[in-house]
């Protein structure tokens, strides 16, 4: 690899970095308040709180999530051809649709909170509550989302990071706060649990307008610059407002339909899980609670690595998209694959140390939950974090080289295949929510081997085995046995979670990253692309793990 392609995959990975970080941050925030917020609402309230999520999310999909990554590959390829005007021209365009369908679908939601609630989610007594709530979120995410779009397209992960930050801090403080005020306000209502959800999710708005606001400031200071660009642009044929749209439509609506399709798994699991419960004369509560184990105790602590391939395939999209328009094939696979090595890195341990340690931390977070159940889910299902990192650093490879259709295809027959067995297992088996677990995992294990092949296809793409998947998993498991037998002695002496788990994590950061060294998992070059990572190989070169 050259230097020039060595410094250009470096970069997104350091922009990556900088929007993991930043998630990574953003997630242990949301484990840390969902702590007191869950104990607040109780299980209860936190299925109707995640069952409320599942509906905006999907909402939010169809009027504006794709928009960041949309508006990110639109701007790059424009900024490289230095069509300044056309890029920007691109952003106000982007900022009028995400106006209309974010206001619109916030309105939908205002309206027909009850009719939803009714026809969808009858188990989920007062849904309509946190969706109301929520509705004037979706419209300011959708404004939000251009924003990061923009900055993201031009090569800048810090104002999206920056605002994920502050976002989460503001989300988290209302959210405990109004979630213990407005059920001690509503203490005699029948809908109690669905107005300390409510007070979960007014945390979520209020958050979403900080973000916006800091994304706005930073706006009106890159505006200078922005302006100074345009003027400076002397390429002929700028593009008419009517090829702007068909460009926005064009490349929004895929990234809009495989989100959809993604968070379409979510929504059916809920209502095929609601329905086969019903028929198996499941009471309500039983039910919702159920529902908040799964997403709170296994959903919400499995999200936290998965933000790290999120970050990395948000970061990698302009600069494939660079070395794409530049007829650079050799340097997108380098990238490619430079991405998914990174992800498995990470993704590899993240899984068996949830599988080994699920049960001690939801003990420790989440006292008054059922984690016996919730850990259980971890050892099952913790898995699905190596194959979402997969299959959403494969969709975003796909996007960036204009196979749009590929990852909708791909997802909507994951799609079906996971209904197929969801309905298998809760049918004929007695796996109850388990079988959300194993749909969990094998949804994105579907897409991941279908992406797989299409990159093969178009690309010509081989990934590389040894490295990339055998010598992480080789450290994982011996880091797993490691971590099991740290963390049983030191509570068997204790009997304190809390000082037992701190040693058992210290030896399984120490031991994967070591073993992985020494079995030359990583080069040289390639720990430096690290956070810390020159650091990291001055301390591994004390201890002869790394080729000089």
């Amino acid at each position: 690899m050259s230097s020039t392609k060595e410094s250009s995959a470096g970069n997104f990975l350091k922009q990556g970095t900088i929007l993991a970080a930043a998630s990574i941050l953003v997630r242990i925030i949301g484990l840390i308040y969902r702590v007191p917020m869950a104990n607040v609402i109780g299980d209860e309230g936190n299925g109707i709180y995640a069952a409320a999520f599942e509906i905006y999310n999907i909402l939010l999909i169809i009027s504006s999530y794709g928009m960041p990554m949309a508006v990110s590959k639109m701007v790059s390829a424009k900024c490289v051809q230095k069509k300044y005007k056309s890029a920007y021209k691109i952003f106000k365009h982007s900022m009028v649709i995400s106006v209309c369908t974010g206001g619109s679908m916030a309105l939908f939601v205002l309206i027909c909170a009850e009719w939803i609630e009714k026809n969808f989610y009858s188990k989920f007594e007062g849904i309509a509550i946190p969706l109301r709530v929520l509705a004037p979120t979706i419209f300011i995410v959708a404004v939000m989302g251009v924003f990061r779009g923009l900055f993201q397209g031009r090569g800048t992960m810090l104002p999206t990071a920056v605002s994920q930050i502050f976002e989460q801090i503001i989300n988290a403080i209302v959210s405990v706060a109004a979630a213990y005020f407005f059920m001690r306000a509503h203490s005699a209502s029948d809908k109690l649990a669905a107005w300390g959800a409510a007070g979960g999710t007014l945390g979520t708005c209020l958050g979403a307008v900080t973000a916006l606001f800091i994304l706005v400031a930073i706006f009106m200071l890159y505006l200078p610059v922005f302006r100074k660009q345009t003027r400076r642009d002397k390429s002929s044929g700028v593009i008419s407002t009517k090829e702007t749209y068909k460009i926005i439509f064009a490349t929004v609506i895929p990234i809009i339909l495989s989100q959809t399709v993604y968070q379409l798994s979510g929504i059916v699991d809920v209502t095929v899980f609601n329905n086969m419960m019903d028929a198996k004369g499941i009471s309500a509560k039983e039910v919702s609670t159920l529902q908040g184990i799964y997403s709170t105790n296994y959903k919400l602590l499995v999200s936290v690595p998965i933000a790290i391939s999120t970050a990395i395939a948000s970061s990698m999209i302009p600069s494939l998209v660079r070395s794409y328009a530049g007829a650079d094939y050799e340097g997108v696979k380098e990238k490619a694959a430079m991405a998914v090595k990174f992800n498995m890195i990470i993704a590899f341990p993240s899984a068996m140390g949830l599988a080994i340690l699920g049960q001690p931390i939801i003990r420790l977070i989440y006292p008054s939950s059922d984690y016996a159940t919730g850990g259980m889910m971890l050892l099952t299902g913790s898995t699905c974090i190596i194959f979402y990192a997969l299959s959403t650093v494969t969709n975003g490879v796909l996007q960036s080289v204009d196979k749009m259709s590929n990852p909708v295809k791909n997802s909507f027959i994951s799609l079906v295949i996971h209904v197929i067995l969801l309905y298998a297992f809760l049918k004929w088996t007695s796996l109850g929510a388990f079988a959300l677990v194993i749909g969990n995992v094998t949804y994105p294990l579907v897409v991941c081997m279908l992406n797989a092949r299409d990159m093969v296809k178009y690309l010509k793409y081989n990934q590389e085995i040894t490295k990339t998947f055998c010598i992480p998993f080789l450290s994982c498991v011996i880091m797993g046995i490691l971590t099991y037998i740290v963390y049983q002695g030191v509570f068997f002496v204790t009997h304190k979670i809390y000082i037992a788990i701190i040693p058992a994590i210290l030896i399984a950061v120490i031991s994967y990253f070591a073993l992985v060294l020494k079995l030359q998992g990583l080069s040289r070059e390639e720990l430096y692309e690290f956070p810390m990572g020159r650091k990291m190989s001055v301390i591994a070169d004390k201890f002869h793990l790394l080729k000089k």
